[in-house]
């Protein structure tokens, strides 16, 4: 296992590195100049000097590359444009509320689509089975941001009974934290779930016909038995990565969502820093997002030798 986790991250490094110079490179090719925008429309040459200096920009590609790399490992990861501060402490501010709205969403996508997806596909043909294949559909159909104006209309605006927008810290007051994480959650986590519906229900209906599950089922064992003990276990291994990749889609933020409630995550982070051609913020917040999804993967790969011993020989 040590030399599977220690393969896995040299192989995640060499990621990390590539997405920086990908990033670096794109944004090299951005149209405009960001010590303009961040400037105004007044400003002296020798101020327009100076914060090209500041920020490494009259220096060579290559040398910039490096230089940003460096800091980088170090964990410093430039000056912002916009507000002068370091854009480490930015990022890190906007994470907390990333991972309460990411994990929130997946709790309760799981909550809906794992009940649903197993006794869909036990019941198959019934009238649950066809009512979980509309709602996964449907969930797969209608665009987020509908479901969360709909949200908004009817439980802040006609029934009063959530907050339209808005973010308060769960550290800070864990009642309204909830009050305020409900709607954007529920609107992610039902597109979430009806993507996890179709996959485990597909999937534990490719493991129950297998002839292991109606061996044990001749034997005489209980319904509940048989599904716990042989077919959730293995079905359960491409769901796996089903739930990390929309866990991960989630660390790096929902911009729509978190725009549409006024969300401080990081996908609002991201979409203010395109608007302000704020290239450090936007560097730091794609770098953390890679971050995120690396070591996300590297939990499923984990998971995976936990579940299946014979991935850690691969």
């Amino acid at each position: 296992m040590a030399r599977f986790v220690i393969r896995r991250l040299l192989q995640s490094g060499a990621v990390l590195l590539g997405v920086t110079l990908v990033v670096f490179l794109l944004l090299q090719l951005v149209p405009g100049d960001p010590v303009r925008v961040a400037l105004g429309t007044r400003f002296d040459p020798q101020t327009y000097e100076a914060l090209r200096a500041r920020a490494g920009l009259d220096r060579p590609l290559v040398v910039q590359y490096f230089s940003y790399l460096g800091r980088a490992l170090t964990g410093d990861l430039g000056v912002s444009f916009r507000s002068g501060r370091p854009v480490t402490s930015i990022v890190l501010e906007r994470l907390p509320a990333t991972l309460s709205l990411a994990v929130t969403a997946v709790v309760f996508a799981m909550l809906v689509a794992f009940p649903l997806g197993i006794l869909s596909a036990m019941r198959s043909g019934s009238l649950l089975d066809h009512a979980a294949r509309v709602f996964s559909q449907f969930g797969v159909s209608v665009p987020d941001f509908w479901m969360g104006i709909m949200g908004i209309l009817l439980f802040a605006g006609v029934l009063g009974w959530l907050p339209p927008s808005g973010y308060v810290a769960l550290t800070e007051d864990p009642l309204r934290w909830a009050s305020h994480v409900v709607l954007p959650a529920a609107t992610v986590g039902l597109v979430t779930a009806s993507i996890l519906t179709r996959f485990i229900r597909s999937s534990m209906l490719e493991v129950l016909s297998e002839d292991y599950v109606r061996t044990a089922e001749a034997k005489g064992l209980r319904t509940r038995v048989v599904v716990l003990r042989h077919v959730l276990r293995n079905a359960l291994i491409p769901v796996v990565t089903v739930v990390a990749v929309q866990l991960a889609s989630l660390l790096g933020g929902v911009i729509v969502i978190e725009v549409l409630f006024a969300w401080p995550g990081i996908g609002r982070l991201t979409y203010d820093a395109v608007q302000a051609r704020d290239y450090p913020v936007l560097q730091g917040a794609i770098l953390l997002v890679a971050a995120l999804f690396l070591l996300v993967n590297l939990l499923v790969d984990m998971l995976y030798a936990r579940l299946d011993p014979r991935i850690t020989a691969r």
